[in-house]
C-alpha cells in the first residue's frame, strides 16, 4: 500500500510554502537557501517514512518493541547533538569542562580559578563557565580588552559577517549596527540591546530513528488505510510535526552576542548555550 499523490502533493506544497514565507520575510540569503534545502530534504523523508510505516503498521507487535529502541536512540542523539565550543560539547560537569578548555590553551585567571583566559578569534577573552545543576550549561566568552564607540561598532558587525558566513550556523535576521548609530545615546537613555542570535547547524536533521518516534502518535492512532489516504487534519499534523521538528534542533542551539558596557567603554559578550540543560522549572 502506498501514500496517497494527494498527501505526497500537500507535503511537497507545505515545503514550498515555507520557502517562500521565509523569502517574503527578508530573511538572510543564506536563510533562504537553508530553509529550502532542509524543508525539501526533511518532507522526502517523511514521505518515505510513512509509507515504510504503513506497511509496518499490520504488525503492531514489532512497532511497539521497536519503540523502546527508538526512545533510547532518541535520548543519545539529544545527548549527542548539544552547542559545541571550540568542538567542545556544551555538557558534562564544571571540572571537566575547564579540563578541555586548559587543554585548548587556556589558562587559570591569577584571581579567579574558576574564569580562564586566552584567546579566542583573534581576540584576548575570558572563559566562564556556568552550570545548571551538575552539568554545564553555557559557556560565556567576554572581551578582555574594552573599546570605544566607533571600534565596538565595527567589531559587532564584523562578528555578524563571520557568522554569516559560517557554514554551520543558521541566522534569521539581519543584525548589522548602521554607520550613522549613536550607539552610546541608544544604550544610556533609551537602554538599548544590542545582541544577535545565531543556532548551530543540528547533526541529526535525517535521523531516522527521532523521525519515527515523532510519528508514532499519529501511527498508532491510525490505520494502515487512512494512513495510505490522510484526512486534512492528519496532513496539518504532520506539517505541524516538520516544522516544529526542525525549530527544536536548531533553537536547543543558539549562540548569541551582545554589547556591554562598562565606565564608557564597550565590549563583547558571547553565549554558547545547551539549551538541553538550562533550567526549565523543575525546581519550582
Amino acid at each position: 500500500m502506498c501514500m496517497s499523490k494527494r498527501w505526497r502533493n500537500s507535503l511537497h506544497a507545505y515545503a514550498w510554502g515555507c520557502y517562500s514565507h521565509i523569502c517574503s520575510s527578508r530573511y538572510s540569503y543564506h536563510l533562504r537557501i537553508k530553509t529550502w534545502h532542509y524543508s525539501s530534504t526533511l518532507l522526502n523523508l517523511l514521505i518515505a517514512l510513512v509509507g515504510t510505516e504503513v506497511r509496518l503498521h499490520r504488525n503492531m507487535k514489532k512497532i511497539i518493541s521497536g519503540v523502546i529502541f527508538v526512545l533510547a536512540t532518541m535520548c543519545a542523539y539529544a545527548q549527542a547533538d548539544v552547542t559545541q565550543f571550540l568542538g567542545i560539547p556544551v555538557d558534562g560537569s564544571k571540572s571537566a569542562m575547564i579540563q578541555k578548555l586548559k587543554a585548548k590553551g587556556f589558562k587559570a585567571n591569577s584571581y579567579n580559578k574558576d574564569v580562564l583566559e586566552g584567546e579566542f578569534n583573534g581576540m584576548e577573552v575570558y572563559v566562564y563557565v556556568a552550570t545548571n545543576g551538575d552539568k554545564v550549561c553555557r559557556i560565556m566568552v567576554c572581551d578582555a580588552i574594552p573599546v570605544d564607540e566607533r571600534s565596538i561598532q565595527i567589531r559587532f558587525n564584523n562578528l555578524c559577517r563571520q557568522f554569516e558566513k559560517n557554514p554551520k550556523y543558521m541566522s534569521l535576521s539581519n543584525n548589522l549596527i548602521p554607520d550613522d548609530e549613536d550607539i552610546s545615546y541608544e544604550i544610556s537613555v533609551k537602554n538599548k540591546r544590542y545582541e544577535a542570535i545565531y543556532y548551530q547547524q543540528p547533526i541529526e536533521l535525517l535521523d531516522t530513528t527521532f523521525l519515527r518516534e515523532k510519528l508514532m502518535p499519529i501511527l498508532e492512532e491510525n490505520t494502515p488505510e487512512q494512513l495510505a489516504n490522510p484526512s486534512e487534519d492528519m496532513q496539518q499534523d504532520m506539517m505541524k510535526m516538520s516544522y516544529d521538528y526542525v525549530k527544536d534542533l536548531w533553537f536547543k542551539k543558539p549562540v548569541w552576542f551582545m554589547i556591554s558596557d562598562i565606565y564608557g567603554k564597550y565590549y563583547i559578550t558571547m553565549f554558547y548555550d545547551n539549551e538541553y540543560n538550562r533550567a526549565n522549572g523543575e525546581d519550582l
